[in-house]
């Protein structure tokens, strides 16, 4: 996490810049992963990851609204990096395609992407009866008053874990009991929100020094009875015990958020096969920070990261509430406002027509991950024409 006004970086460690200036402007859903190769003049994946975007929203995308057109501007602003990321992910594939299936299937790509993020839209995150688990860091000024007092107004039990002198607790003590509390919560099938503020590496919760590995042991069982490993990698692996963890909902707000989502959510997919488990379900999740991107936070008399600002500010500020926040608010509500954290408007007459970058290290653009069912699997394996037991991710971003 960064802190600005001051703008001055907080320590962390061992956290090599993961995208430029240049990159961050050109790519607002890429950090640094592996590619497939694919043809120098691909006109769906561009070799160089620094004009891949820029060039699929100058080439592409107006080709597949030319197919699948959409009443509003903003929405494809939003999903247009998610359908990008799912044709990265599949390019050996979408190669393969001559150019007139290609757009038909990106269309079709981008059409799931909508239908899962309508399906998901009602989703509770904050609601009567659905308990909230915390986790701040310990520096000054990032008060558990920032998790407590939203989530008593909507009639929710908070428990927040936070390492202070005054507390007694060394780091890892706290760290263990969170630990012991997600567990409790991933294991009971209580309906619960989990909220980590702090600093993150994309394989750790690096305030307390939680490797991803760490967190992916608490949210499963312990270990009893298992069964043989899956032979194709895809869910739900059977023989074993069933885990379902869809009424679990994760938001992480802190540097790299989400590549350690999804370095959390591919850790629970292995180690549920690895383990013979059966996988029912992932959970939701909701990063602060895209991929490759550092989170920042105002400091005054408190320090309160900017994605979360902007909660409290939504749903808890302003007048009237929601009964329920729901993924929908952070759909539109929360990534509205945090779209002009680095950006400009550029004005036509009165109206909004378009945004530049004005400082790219201020970008952060959240991204939502869903978990899909057997069926969205299989669907999305149709959409891509692909064998009906090729191993694809149970979890799905959709912007």
């Amino acid at each position: 996490m960064t802190a600005t006004n001051p703008r001055q970086p907080l320590r962390h460690l061992a956290t090599p810049r993961m995208a430029t200036a240049v990159l961050v402007a050109l790519l607002p859903a890429f950090g640094p992963k592996a590619r497939p190769t694919v043809a120098a003049d691909s006109p769906v994946i561009a070799p160089a990851v620094s004009d891949g975007f820029a060039a699929f929203q100058r080439d592409i995308s107006p080709r597949i609204l030319a197919i699948r057109p959409v009443d509003d501007a903003k929405h494809w602003r939003q999903i247009e990096p998610a359908v990008f990321n799912l044709a990265e992910a599949h390019a050996e594939r979408l190669q393969a395609l001559d150019d007139t299936a290609r757009i038909e299937t990106l269309a079709a790509l981008a059409g799931f992407i909508d239908r899962i993020r309508d399906a998901a839209a009602s989703r509770p995150v904050i609601a009567a009866g659905r308990r909230v688990i915390g986790l701040l860091d310990p520096a000054r000024g990032l008060d558990p008053q920032e998790i407590t007092t939203i989530a008593l107004a909507y009639d929710t039990e908070p428990t927040v874990f936070k390492q202070t002198p005054a507390s007694g607790q060394s780091i890892a003590e706290v760290a263990d009991a969170f630990l012991t509390a997600v567990h409790e919560a991933a294991t009971t099938q209580a309906p619960t929100t989990i909220v980590v503020l702090g600093h993150g590496l994309p394989t750790e919760i690096q305030s307390y020094s939680i490797p991803v590995e760490k967190l992916v042991d608490a949210l499963l069982p312990a270990p009893r009875e298992a069964g043989p490993p899956s032979a194709t990698g895809d869910q739900p692996v059977g023989g074993g015990q069933a885990v379902d963890l869809g009424h679990l909902v994760l938001i992480c707000d802190d540097c790299f958020s989400a590549d350690f989502l999804v370095n959390l959510l591919d850790g629970l997919e292995a180690a549920c096969r690895a383990r013979g488990l059966s996988l029912v379900s992932l959970p939701a999740c909701i990063a602060g920070t895209n991929h490759g991107r550092y989170g920042h936070a105002s400091v005054g008399e408190k320090f309160v990261p900017h994605f979360w600002k902007d909660v409290i500010e939504l749903f808890y500020v302003r007048r009237p509430r929601p009964a329920t926040v729901t993924l929908s608010g952070f759909f539109d509500g929360v990534d509205s406002m945090m779209y002009g954290y680095g950006r400009a408007p550029v004005f036509t007459g009165s109206r909004i027509s378009g945004w530049r970058i004005v400082d790219p290290d201020l970008v952060q653009d959240p991204i939502v991950f869903v978990p899909l069912t057997q069926d969205e699997v299989a669907e999305l394996r149709l959409i891509l024409g692909l064998p009906a037991d090729a191993p694809l991710p149970h979890r799905l971003d959709v912007g």
